[in-house]
């Protein structure tokens, strides 16, 4: 897909254009997202979502059973938590613009926003955790829509 053939690069609306090759500026395509998450590209095996951090805030406390999760953030910094039982966190770091947190299956995991804009971010999870075509708007909406453990 050549530049004036991507979907960003005309001014589309953000939505899962999985699981069809693709071809994205994601550092563009993650600080352009203003959804708290939003599925970017799902296939049968992997699935990258973009999610927005607003300040103060954080992803939320949870865990993956059964799948690898990695972060990068594009914009913005914060503080990530994690570890193997609930609540005790035997790694937490502090992240910024450019770093990558990697996630595995079965860590419990929280991200907070400690700076003074947003926290852009892209998530890649293998296997996919959201179903096709996930929008949520809000925190709130992500948390009813979604099965936390």
């Amino acid at each position: 897909m050549g530049d004036n053939e991507n979907p960003y690069n005309r001014g589309n609306i953000l939505k899962d254009f999985g699981p069809q090759p693709f071809v994205i500026n994601i550092e563009q395509a993650a600080k352009k997202n203003n959804n708290f998450r939003i599925a970017l590209w799902t296939g049968n095996h992997l699935q990258v979502t973009l999610m927005n951090i607003g300040v103060g805030e954080d992803i939320g406390l949870e865990i993956h059973p059964t799948l690898d999760q990695f972060l990068r953030i594009e914009d913005g910094q914060g503080l990530v938590q994690m570890g193997k039982n609930k609540g005790i966190y035997d790694f937490q770091a502090n992240v910024y613009d450019d770093y990558v947190i990697v996630i595995p299956a079965g860590t419990w995991h929280n991200l907070t926003n400690t700076g003074n804009k947003p926290i852009k971010l892209y998530s890649i999870y293998a296997p996919p955790q959201h179903p096709y075509g996930t929008v949520h708007e809000t925190k709130a909406i992500a948390m009813a829509s979604e099965n936390h453990y």
